[in-house]
This record gives C-alpha cells, sequence and structure tokens, in this order.
C-alpha cells in the first residue's frame, strides 16, 4: 500500500519582534482534510515531525467564528489520527524512499522551525529530485524554504507556488510584530508567487508541487493530488 508523509512543526510558540510569545500549534483543518482525504483513497498515512515532537493543537483552529462552523469535525479528526498514529516519526530517521507523496500543513509552526529544518531540506531535495508529490498549505510552504542545495541554491525558485497571504496574515492580526511575512519571503526568495482572495479557496499546481493558499485549499490540495497520483 502507497505511503503519505505529513510533516508538522515542533514549535509552539511563535516570537514576536518585541519579544513576546504568540502561541501556535497544527492548524487542525490543514492536517485533518488531507490526512481524510489521502485514507480514504487507499493511502498510509505518516505522521513526522523535528525530533518527533507532537506539536499542539492551534486553539484558532478550533474556533467556530475563526475557523468556520466544521471546525469541530476537523479538530476531532486531526486528533483522532494522531492518537492513533502514536508517536511522531523523526524526521532525521524518515526515509523518503518510502513514500510517494509529502504534505506540509500549516499553524504558524513552519515559520519558526521548519524553514530552516536540516532534515526536511534533505528530504524534500530528495523527493523533488525523484519526482514525488510535495503539497504545502497556508503557512507549511514557509517549510519548502528549507531545501536549500550545497551551493546555496533554493530549489524552488523560479516554481509557482502561493502561500497564506501578507494580507491575510494581516487580516488575522499577526503581521505586525511578524519577524517576516511568509508570502514576501517567497517572492524575494525566487518564487513566482500568486495568491486569491483572502480567506477563499486558492490553489496552485506547478508540476510535482501543489501549493495552497489557506485552510479552505487544504482539500483542494489533497484532492489535486491523488488525481496526478492516480
Amino acid at each position: 500500500m502507497s505511503k503519505v508523509l505529513i510533516v508538522m512543526s515542533a514549535a509552539d510558540v511563535w516570537e514576536r519582534t518585541d519579544g513576546s510569545a504568540y502561541p501556535t500549534g497544527y492548524w487542525a483543518e490543514e492536517l485533518a482534510a488531507p490526512h481524510e482525504k489521502f485514507v480514504e483513497a487507499g493511502y498510509t498515512v505518516d505522521f513526522a515531525s523535528p525530533r518527533g515532537v507532537l506539536q499542539p493543537l492551534d486553539k484558532h483552529s478550533a474556533d467556530p467564528e475563526i475557523a468556520g462552523a466544521d471546525c469541530a469535525r476537523h479538530v476531532a479528526h486531526a486528533e483522532k489520527a494522531l492518537r492513533e498514529f502514536g508517536p511522531l516519526l523523526k524526521l532525521d530517521e524518515v526515509d523518503i524512499n518510502d513514500y510517494v507523496a509529502v504534505v506540509l500543513p500549516g499553524g504558524h509552526g513552519p515559520v519558526v522551525d521548519l524553514h530552516q529544518d536540516a532534515d526536511l531540506g534533505r528530504l524534500l531535495i530528495e523527493a523533488n529530485a525523484s519526482g514525488k508529490l510535495i503539497g504545502a498549505v497556508c503557512h507549511g510552504p514557509a517549510a519548502l524554504l528549507s531545501a536549500v542545495d550545497s551551493q546555496g541554491h533554493w530549489i524552488f525558485a523560479g516554481r509557482e507556488m502561493t502561500s497564506f497571504t501578507d494580507e491575510e496574515e494581516r487580516l488575522f492580526g499577526t503581521a505586525e510584530g511578524a519577524p517576516w511575512l511568509l508570502g514576501a519571503r517567497l517572492r524575494e526568495l525566487g518564487a513566482v508567487y500568486s495568491g486569491g482572495l483572502a480567506w477563499q479557496q486558492f490553489n496552485v499546481r506547478a508540476g510535482n508541487l501543489f501549493t495552497g493558499q489557506n485552510p479552505a485549499s487544504s482539500a483542494p490540495m489533497a484532492e489535486d493530488m491523488i488525481a496526478a497520483l492516480a
């Protein structure tokens, strides 16, 4: 049976420029929706993170006023999936050859640790070189920044992609005090970046790279990846 790897951040706080700590964690829909779609399609899904740390839930993703009326279902699915999987795999022990695809969900954690995680960078470089599918949604595309080769070249430069936009970061109230904004950083480093309307589904495919702008883009991203794998 083919396997898919979901890589989570290990971060539970996002340090702001004023030194304050903003609590963070995984965003329920961005983890639950891809997991649900891949399992329904017959794939086995593994979870991994730096050091195998289980990141907490971002409480905002359990608030229906923020995350929508269906958020309780996403929270329940994510918590059940993680509980049943058990201890997460450690990124430095993962063999990418075991998987057909890698999924990078958001929450603010990837801008804290995954964007510079050398083990993830190695896995993504190997995955991309062998044509495996790579999906990243919301703040998950920050994790793509880890994929820098031995010559210091970001392997996703020149690729079309999207992410949580700088406008959405401002509307969410987390742009001021952020050490850097994801959309701006991706553009600065050479991504061919585009974004849609705030909070609306927006997905981009560029070869084996699938990106989604926000939580609403999580399920469509997974559906696109499943269709490509088929």
